[in-house]
C-alpha cells in the first residue's frame, strides 16, 4: 500500500506503509541507533515526534514483551529504509508492522532515508505529516504550515497519580517527566524504595515523603514548557541529593539560573560520545534529546559543567558547586545502547548515603 511523507518545505517522498493506515503529523527528527528500535518506539521522549532511523534494516528481530520504555508508546509515526516482514529471534511476539497497528502508529518504508536525514541536518527538524497517496500534497503543506507542535507533551506522558516501587535500601522520589523504564529498572536493581511522583509535584509534597534522594526522569520537548517542575527544584536545591537525566537535567539548569535552547538536529542515537572533565575518560552514550543548556550561561550560575560532548562540545553534564546535586544530558541508563556511563546510579547512592552520614554527624 503506497503512502507519503510531506516535510514542510515541499519534499515529497513516496513509499510502502506498514502498521496503521491512519494519517500523523508530528515534528521529523533521526536516530542513528543500528539496534533497539523498540525501545526508541516505546520511549516517551518521542512523543509528538515522527522518527527516521539511519539504519536501513529494522523489525529483524522482531517485538518482544520485555523490551519497552513504556506501555503505550507517545511517538506518532515511524520512517524506515525497510522493515522486516518475517523476523527471526527466539523471543519475538509481534512483527514491527503488527506491533504498530495494534498501537495505532503508521510507519512507512522504502523511502530514501539518507536523503531525508541529510535535508534534516541541513536545515534542522522540520515537521511533516505521513497520509495517503491520494492526499494532494500542496493541501497537506498548507495544513503543515498551519499546525503548531504541541507544548504539552510532558502532561501527555507523565503518570497521573503517585505510586510506589518498594525496596529496602534508600528512599528515592522520580519525578516522572516521560520517564523511561530503563531507569527505574536501574533504582530497582540496587533496591532503592522509590516512589513515582507526577512532573506537578510540589516541592512541599516531595519533601514530606521524606526521600533520601530526588530523580529527575527523561521526558519529551523544551524545559520552558514545564515552569512547575522548575519552580519545585527551587524548593527542593540543597535539601535534598538530587541526580537528574537529559529533561531533568535541562530543568536543573533552568532552576539554578541558566538557559537552554533548541538545537537544530539534535542528539538521537546510542553513538554519541562524551568526555568526563574531570578524568579525561570518554564514554559511548545513548542520547535523545532535541534541547541543550546554552553554555555560556553557566557563567552567571553556581553550577560546573563536568561533561562534554565531543561531537559538538554542548554541554553534557553538571554540578552544583554548593549542594549535592548533579546531572547528565545523556542516558546511563541506556536502553538501548552502551552502559558504560551506568556507573553514575551508584555515584547517586554514594552520594545519598554520605548526605546522610553527614546529616547525622552534624545532629
Amino acid at each position: 500500500m503506497k503512502r507519503q511523507l510531506i516535510l514542510e518545505d515541499g519534499t515529497v517522498f513516496i513509499g510502502e506503509g506498514f502498521g496503521s493506515n491512519t494519517d500523523t503529523i508530528g515534528e521529523v527528527v533521526f536516530n542513528t541507533g543500528m539496534t533497539g528500535y523498540q525501545e526508541i518506539i516505546s520511549d516517551p521522549s518521542y512523543c509528538g515526534q515522527i522518527v527516521t532511523l539511519t539504519y536501513p534494516l529494522i523489525g529483524n528481530y522482531g517485538i518482544n514483551r520485555d523490551d519497552f520504555e513504556t506501555i503505550n508508546p507517545a511517538v506518532k509515526g515511524f520512517i524506515v529504509k525497510e522493515a522486516a516482514d518475517f523476523p527471526s529471534n527466539w523471543r519475538s511476539e509481534f512483527t514491527i508492522s503488527e506491533y504498530f497497528e495494534l498501537k495505532k502508529i503508521p510507519g512507512i518504508a522504502g523511502i530514501d532515508t539518507r536523503k531525508l536525514t541529510r535535508i534534516i541536518r541541513q536545515y534542522g527538524t522540520l515537521k511533516g505529516a505521513i497520509c495517503s497517496i491520494e492526499e494532494d500534497p500542496q493541501e497537506v503543506i498548507a495544513k503543515l504550515s498551519q499546525t503548531a507542535l504541541p507544548i504539552d507533551q510532558v502532561r501527555q506522558v507523565s503518570t497521573k497519580n503517585p505510586y510506589p516501587s518498594p525496596g529496602r535500601g534508600k528512599r528515592v522520589v522520580l519525578v516522572d517527566f516521560g520517564m523511561k523504564h530503563g531507569i527505574l529498572r536501574e533504582l530497582n536493581k540496587r533496591d532503592c524504595d522509590v516512589v513515582v511522583v507526577p512532573y506537578y509535584t510540589s516541592a512541599e509534597e516531595i519533601l514530606q515523603l521524606r526521600p533520601d534522594g530526588i530523580m529527575l526522569s527523561n521526558g519529551p520537548g523544551d524545559p520552558k514548557d514545564v515552569p512547575e517542575a522548575v519552580d519545585m527544584l527551587k524548593g527542593v536545591l540543597g535539601r535534598v541529593p538530587l541526580f537528574g537525566i537529559c529533561l531533568g537535567h535541562q530543568l536543573f539548569a533552568l532552576a539554578c539560573g541558566a538557559e537552554t535552547v533548541k538545537m537544530k538536529f539534535g542528539h538521537r542515537g546510542s553513538n554519541h560520545p562524551v568526555k568526563d572533565l574531570a578524568t579525561g575518560k570518554v564514554a559511548i552514550t545513548a542520547q535523545n534529546h532535541g534541547y541543550t543548556v546554552e553554555t555560556n550561561s553557566i557563567e552567571r550560575t553556581r553550577l560546573a559543567i563536568t561533561h562534554i560532548a565531543l561531537n559538538d562540545g554542548t554541554v553534557e553534564g553538571l554540578k552544583h558547586l554548593d549542594y549535592p546535586a548533579f546531572t547528565v544530558q545523556y542516558h546511563p541508563e541506556a536502553s538501548p545502547g552502551p552502559e558504560d556511563a551506568n556507573s553514575l546510579f551508584d555515584q547517586f547512592l554514594q552520594m545519598m548515603e554520605e548526605n546522610k552520614q553527614g546529616v547525622t554527624a552534624h545532629a
